[in-house]
């Protein structure tokens, strides 16, 4: 299949700049595909509409607060994505603009909270994100507790590009921290939020615990390839990007349990539908384990272990609308956008969801 054959014309009005209020106000559109038959709900409504039984996998990755604003030691200003911490301490980041950049130039960010120097440039592209460099980060002068506690606490989400916020947006910096992550966060290390969980809240796992629907943890850390396009025609060219999963006893064990009742498994997002088809085993179960998965789901892969899709409505020519096409078919699929868009549903990471029943 070819890239072009998932694109579709997407109104700039219709892409969510702000996330609904609760979370769970947010719009569900519920399409069982065997009948073929749609509902108009939203998400408070998904104790309703699961059945006693059933089981909701989600992941549980945190995003790093991993975007850094601050100034070059000639004064110029820049922008950092830390992208993930290296074995040696140093950091592998985005950096822009990075044209005047040097080995060992130093800088500043968010106003002295941290200091860096940077190391060196690997062999890469740039890209609407920046230039990638290696750095090396210490807290600034006077600062107590390590990077890591100063980046909880100082830095800011990496949004999305098309989530444009002004630069020193203070309040939407403080209301991104909170929203652009699940209520059910826990392992530090993703750079993106695993959007279809955003909708959650404790109240609402209440009511789906209450309702009998159980719940899994898996991991699976959001990486860098989450913003970057598929830029070959030929979907057999993809590179896929690798990301960090796991997928511990636990969880297996309640897949197999699950089975045993006879109740569906529904990923909670593409993030957690990628880890259980990763970690697939014979009779639609999965086994546990751990390490990177680069794992390319698009019409034509067989679906091993997911019954269930909970996700939000994807970017035109995303590896992640063509893992929803493998799931429900692409002509199925467009055919669904085309209808959340006349209802007027609101698109991408701070949008409305999309429930796949089979």
């Amino acid at each position: 299949m070819k890239t072009s054959d998932f694109d579709y014309e997407l109104p700039p009005t219709a892409i969510a700049a702000h996330p609904a209020e609760p979370r769970d106000a947010a719009r569900l559109l519920v399409h069982e595909i065997a009948a073929d038959r749609t509902r108009h709900l939203h998400v408070r409504d998904l104790p309703e509409v699961l059945a006693a039984g059933d089981l909701l996998v989600v992941n549980d990755t945190r995003v790093r607060p991993a975007r850094l604003l601050g100034r070059r030691a000639t004064g110029g200003a820049l922008e950092i994505l830390l992208v993930e911490p290296r074995a040696d301490g140093l950091w592998r980041a985005l950096v822009k603009p990075a044209a005047r950049l040097v080995p060992g130039a130093q800088f500043e960010l968010e106003e002295g909270v941290l200091r860096g120097t940077a190391i060196e440039r690997p062999p890469r592209t740039d890209g609407e994100l920046g230039a990638e460099w290696i750095v090396r980060l210490e807290p600034g002068a006077g600062r107590t507790g390590g990077v890591d506690d100063l980046l909880e606490r100082h830095g800011r989400m990496p949004l999305p590009p098309y989530l444009r916020r002004a630069r020193g947006a203070t309040p939407e910096h403080a209301t991104d921290r909170e929203r652009y992550q699940t209520v059910y966060a826990r392992v530090p290390g993703a750079i993106a939020a695993p959007t279809a969980g955003l909708h959650f809240t404790p109240e609402l796992l209440e009511r789906l615990a209450s309702a009998g629907v159980a719940r899994a943890a898996v991991t699976l850390h959001v990486g860098l390839g989450t913003f970057q396009p598929v830029e070959v025609e030929d979907l057999e060219c993809h590179a896929m990007h690798a990301e960090e999963y796991e997928l511990d006893a636990e969880a297996a064990a309640q897949v197999a349990a699950a089975r045993a009742r006879g109740a569906r498994v529904v990923a909670v997002g593409t993030t957690a539908f990628r880890v259980l088809e990763s970690c697939a085993a014979p009779a639609r179960l999965v086994h546990a384990g751990r390490g990177a998965t680069r794992l390319f789901v698009r019409p034509g892969t067989p679906i091993q272990v997911v019954d269930a899709l909970l996700t939000n409505f994807h970017l035109p020519r995303s590896t992640l609308l063509m893992l929803v096409s493998a799931f429900a078919g692409r002509e199925r699929i467009l055919r669904l956008y085309a209808e959340a868009l006349a209802r007027g549903y609101r698109f991408f990471s701070y949008g409305d969801a999309l429930l796949l029943l089979p």
